[in-house]
């Protein structure tokens, strides 16, 4: 873990390893991120660098099935983040086929699910699916919506791994994860990772 990272420490963060990526690959660079209050005043600071963006693919780890123009829709969030930059928005769909992301950034919530693989769900490191339609049980009170999601296996083809963490109760729920002191998603994904993890607190 790196503690008390700014948003602009894990802006430049960011921009290193989409730098690295794109120097590498001849073609597109795909990397997908996460909805919530977190991301987003990351994802304005690193618009605002220098990136070969029109190579860069974002797509979202989870979408609310909303239009996209309404407010919980984390691909019009995104789009509005960095849509200006030339950077390809990709939405989710039931039938999308993800590529090989350069990195997963992964956002965890305080019952351990990541993207909107929530303990209910009983997600598997062997889905078979890439993408997924639910329904959190329960519904989130601030987002009451059925959810398209990518599967713990479409997040693990990934080269890396990224997670922001803010508060001390997550850090602990993440660390117990980690050591393999629970079975949320959280820890099934981390179990079943083989690339390196990055987590900012």
């Amino acid at each position: 873990m790196i503690p008390g990272a700014s948003d602009g420490a894990i802006a430049d963060w960011l921009e290193t390893q989409l730098r690295a990526a794109l120097d590498t690959a001849p073609g597109q660079v795909s990397i997908t991120v996460p909805g919530g209050a977190t991301p987003f005043p990351i994802l304005a600071e690193l618009a605002g660098r220098a990136l070969d963006w029109p190579r860069v693919a974002v797509w979202p780890g989870d979408e609310r099935i909303v239009a996209e123009h309404d407010p919980a829709s984390n691909l019009g969030r995104i789009r509005a983040a960095l849509g200006h930059t030339g950077a390809r928005i990709v939405p989710l769909q039931e039938s999308s086929q993800p590529p090989h992301f350069a990195l997963a950034w992964l956002g965890m919530g305080g019952d351990g699910h990541i993207a909107s693989l929530f303990p209910s769900s009983d997600p598997r490191a062997d889905d078979h699916l890439a993408v997924r339609r639910l329904t959190p049980e329960p519904l989130p009170p601030e987002a009451p919506f059925e959810r398209l999601t990518l599967t713990i296996p479409a997040l693990l083809a990934s080269h890396a791994l990224l997670f922001v963490i803010r508060g001390e109760a997550k850090r602990a729920l993440f660390e117990a994860a980690a050591a393999g002191q629970n079975d949320l998603p959280v820890a099934r994904l981390l179990r079943a990772a083989s690339q390196p993890v990055t987590c900012f607190t």
